[in-house]
């Protein structure tokens, strides 16, 4: 994490990494723009990315540069932990508004296909 404003944070894999061991990955970003917390609190610069892989759908990274990255990227640190999937994260509960939804839609974009709300 790195406290700046906006925060910056990221565990796992970044794509060059991914692209320079010739992983077949997927990357879907979702713009905190598009998330109604975000806008409400007038914090609504930055966006979640996260990367899978193209077959099994396993979150290989997370990154997030926006309000609170610090305490978000700690969903995908779970992820990570456990070995769970784009689907996973997407199929999970999240509050409604909170900025954590951004990483809801991030991931259903990455196992779905598309977000909700972009």
């Amino acid at each position: 994490v790195i406290y700046t404003e906006p925060e910056v944070a990221d565990v796992g894999k970044t794509e060059e990494q991914l692209k320079d061991a010739g992983v077949d990955y997927k990357k879907a970003v979702f713009p905190f723009m598009a998330n109604s917390r975000a806008r409400a609190n007038e914090t609504a610069s930055g966006m979640v990315k996260i990367l899978t892989d193209a077959k099994t759908d396993r979150v290989l990274g997370m990154h997030i540069i926006g309000k609170n990255a610090g305490e978000l990227i700690h969903e995908g640190c779970l992820a990570m932990e456990y070995g769970a999937s784009a689907e996973d994260l997407a199929r999970t509960c999240h509050a409604h508004p909170t900025l954590s939804e951004a990483l809801r839609e991030a991931a259903m974009a990455a196992s779905f296909g598309k977000p909700i709300h972009f």
